[in-house]
């Protein structure tokens, strides 16, 4: 969904034309959710040693790919490390881009994540990565339409490093909507 629509979608929602849940009826104080979790799969290429045109970022906000010779607006950005050369996730602080957005491992399998912790983020150093790897995702924090700052959450699978074409494919699951912690797929529900 692009920004405009997501825009619209929001402001509908916040002005009673779709969905709303806040207040006395809703224990987290939020808008009703608007946007669906959807489950992904994404590939990224290596910062280094890839062409340009190739995403090595992505951006959680609109759940978009990013090239980073034409964007700093990113949550997190593949590599391999300079001096172990095992491939990374590397969050904003990583890439001095600001401390912003953050991951973290987890052992936890990855089907059954069903909510993103609101602590415990690593935002200055890069993950490390291997087939398997379990990461939760923080965004930078970004001003919602009802007024807080909050980051969105998501988790993330590494499926395979393809170390040749220097390219990190993974399964991600995003939650959109601005505060809400839960990662399960469909309409969400805190």
């Amino acid at each position: 969904m692009t920004q405009r629509s997501r825009l619209v979608a929001a402001t509908a929602a916040l002005t009673g034309i779709g969905l709303l849940a806040v207040g006395c009826g809703n224990s987290n104080g939020l808008p009703g959710a608007v946007f669906t979790n959807v489950l992904d799969t994404v590939s990224l290429y290596a910062l280094r040693g890839t062409a340009l045109q190739q995403p090595s970022g992505y951006a959680l906000f609109d759940t978009t790919l990013v090239r980073t010779d034409q964007s700093i607006s990113l949550d997190f950005a593949f590599d391999f490390d300079t001096a172990t050369h095992a491939p990374s996730l590397y969050p904003t602080g990583a890439l001095s881009l600001g401390t912003g957005s953050g991951l973290q491992k987890t052992t936890t399998d990855f089907a059954t994540i069903t909510l993103a912790p609101t602590g415990g983020y690593v935002y200055d150093k890069p993950a490390v990565l291997d087939t398997g790897t379990v990461l939760y995702v923080a965004s930078r924090p970004m001003t919602c339409t009802f007024g807080s700052t909050v980051p969105l959450y998501a988790k993330l699978r590494v499926l395979g490093v393809d170390t040749t074409a220097r390219r990190l494919d993974f399964e991600i699951l995003v939650n959109q909507n601005c505060g809400y912690r839960s990662l399960a797929t469909g309409l969400p529900k805190q």
